[in-house]
């Protein structure tokens, strides 16, 4: 028994009319979001890196040499706004792990580029995190993890196409 289903005992006697079969799934996946989220801060945190700089090096890092992208795409990546995006550069590029570059394809455009301690910043803080995830995951079959990934998939179009439908 975990939490969940202790909550849902409870709703059991408090309303037993309601249908809380919503609950048993995406409660668990609210509750080990929250997991996970804690554990990447603190593997981040190792690394001197918070979870937003994580995503944006790993944005960079994903593209392949020279590592760069412009500032459109990291915004499309890591799901944030123009203007947070411009501050997430800025402080980025003041520890040096990312630099600024005129787009050669775009005159007023610019280029953020991984510099090679934001190269090594992120890879080593990837590898804990990964270490840690496969840790989480053990507790699965790998028949489990496919069928959870695929079912997880499935659920999380639900957002992105909607989404990818309402620019």
């Amino acid at each position: 028994m975990d939490e969940v289903d202790r909550i849902l005992a409870a709703w059991r006697v408090e309303a037993p009319d309601l249908d809380t079969e919503p609950l048993e799934i995406l409660s668990r996946v609210t509750r080990l979001a929250r997991h996970l989220d804690l554990a990447r801060r603190d593997t981040f945190a190792r690394h001197e890196l918070d979870v937003w700089e994580f995503d944006v090096l790993a944005a960079l890092r994903r593209e392949g040499p020279p590592y760069e992208l412009s500032p459109g795409r990291l915004i499309h990546q890591t799901l944030s706004t123009s203007g947070t995006m411009t501050n997430r550069i800025d402080r980025l590029e003041g520890r040096e792990l990312v630099e600024r570059d005129r787009n050669p394809d775009d005159r007023r455009g610019v280029r953020v580029r991984l510099t090679a301690t934001g190269r090594e910043r992120v890879e080593r803080a990837l590898a804990d995190l990964l270490a840690y995830e496969r840790a989480v995951l053990a507790a699965l079959e790998a028949s489990d993890r496919r069928s959870v990934a695929t079912s997880l998939r499935r659920l999380l179009s639900f957002f992105e196409d909607a989404a990818d439908n309402n620019p």
